[in-house]
């Protein structure tokens, strides 16, 4: 069975930094995208990042870039978000989503995702 199982949500102080993880099981990642999605209370979900598993091509939304990074241990089936300089607008639930990988780059599209996870907790506050 595939599935996603998202981990490492949690409570942090802004300015700090957190690293969230995207377990993968019942598939290789080698021709997928994992994407990061995340909706806060009463918002819209927004796209955060993606990553082409094979190549490691990563791509961001504006209002991460330069504070998150996405990676990704395709032994180890997981991909990663790590995420800097978090602000209070950061906190939310953080969803990764599998989609196929057609080209050599990614977009940070929902309509493209196959399978997801249940999402976790993230929550920038003093």
């Amino acid at each position: 069975q595939l599935q996603l199982v998202e981990s490492g949500g949690g409570l942090v102080q802004p300015g700090g930094s957190l690293r969230i993880s995207c377990a993968a099981s019942g598939f290789t990642l080698d021709y997928y995208v994992i994407s990061w999605f995340r909706q806060a209370p009463g918002k819209e979900r927004e796209g955060v990042a993606c990553i082409v598993s094979k190549s490691g091509t990563t791509n961001y939304a504006d209002s991460v870039k330069g504070r998150f990074t996405v990676s990704r241990d395709n032994a180890k089936l997981t991909v990663y978000l790590q995420m800097n300089n978090l602000k209070p607008e950061d906190t939310a639930v953080y969803y990764c989503a599998a989609g196929p990988a057609v080209f050599s780059q990614c977009v940070i599209n929902p309509d493209g995702m196959d399978y997801w996870g249940k999402g976790t907790l993230v929550t920038v506050s003093s």
